[in-house]
């Protein structure tokens, strides 16, 4: 049996600066600040006595041929890794698999194209990994999503993720362990207990294209002005950062936000959050959010159970295979 574990990831700045639409079209392209977090994908692959090919993810199916999956996917990983049959596939998420804004459809197709590529006695780069991913994705899926979920799942860790005509580059951030450590201590991921497709919102036209483009330049400045911070270690200012990303995101897209997201996000403030912003395309999933130390109790206590807090806690790894080990 092959298993392999991928991280999904948090992205602080930049986001929507790594589609295709931006960054192979204005100039300077598109960066993103992001992190790989310890909450992951499982997927494990192993043969199976007969020829049929057996998922289970939140529905299970039963195949005779590639072609036949529905989980378009491991559809699509199986025909990249050329995989035909015998074989038997499961995906275990530590979080909702999506809807998140967490990058976790992208941390599946990563995961289930590492764990196929060892399953063949092929061990690949975190890149090809990544390329393979959006791909699939991107190119044989269509989906309207960017680039960044699938570079910061195979890679993990702190990374600046710079995307242009010419291709995406990944430019480490080296962290301290006291660095580490005060942002996990400092960051916490809250859940809205809303989830909505990012291809959804993404699909959506912009309110006015002009605008849209002039919001994503200040979004890629912000992400320059991220990577600063982090390394300055200067953390109260990038929580002040979130928040001025967040005001320009909102008017991305009607569906960023929503009455509702609205009002848990000036709750986060008044429990003592000094900035934050929604994860992923929006509509949904969790807030990024920074303050002192105490803050995390106190949302815990004040939030109501279904607005779960997570905390932040980094990944170094990103996707490997844990076993064989």
């Amino acid at each position: 049996m092959i298993i392999s574990r991928t991280p999904v990831r948090v992205s602080f700045c930049g986001g929507g600066t790594d589609l295709d639409s931006f960054a192979k079209k204005v100039e300077g392209g598109g960066m993103v600040i992001s992190v790989a977090i310890a909450k992951y994908i499982h997927v494990t692959v192993n043969d199976r006595f007969d020829s049929k090919i057996r998922l289970s993810y939140s529905k299970l199916e039963t195949t005779n041929s590639v072609e036949e999956i529905e989980h378009d996917l491991v559809r699509e990983a199986l025909k990249a890794t050329g995989v035909s049959n015998g074989v038997e596939i499961t995906t275990i998420a530590d979080i909702p698999s999506r809807g998140t804004g967490l990058g976790s459809s992208s941390a599946v197709t990563v995961g289930v194209l590492n764990a196929l590529y060892k399953h063949i006695g092929r061990d690949v780069s975190p890149g090809h990994l990544a390329e393979g991913a959006c791909e699939i994705e991107i190119d044989k899926l269509g989906e309207p999503i960017g680039r960044q979920d699938q570079y910061a799942a195979a890679f993990g860790g702190m990374n600046r993720i710079s995307f242009n005509p010419d291709g995406v580059q990944v430019s480490p951030i080296t962290l301290s362990r006291d660095l580490v450590e005060r942002m996990e201590r400092e960051f916490s991921l809250v859940y809205t207990n809303n989830t909505r497709s990012a291809s959804a919102v993404l699909s959506e036209p912009p309110l006015d294209h002009e605008d849209r483009i002039a919001r994503l330049r200040a979004i890629r400045d912000q992400a320059a002005e991220a990577e600063k911070l982090i390394r300055s270690g200067d953390l109260k200012s990038l929580g002040a950062l979130l928040h001025e990303t967040w005001n320009v995101k909102r008017g991305l897209s009607p569906s960023v936000s929503n009455d509702n997201l609205d009002t848990l996000y000036a709750r986060l403030i008044d429990l003592g959050a000094n900035g934050g912003k929604l994860l992923g395309a929006g509509g949904g999933g969790f807030f990024l959010i920074h303050g002192d130390p105490d803050l995390r109790s106190r949302l815990v206590d004040d939030l109501p159970p279904e607005n779960r807090v997570i905390p932040l806690k980094l990944d170094h790894d990103g996707s490997r295979i844990i076993h064989p080990s």
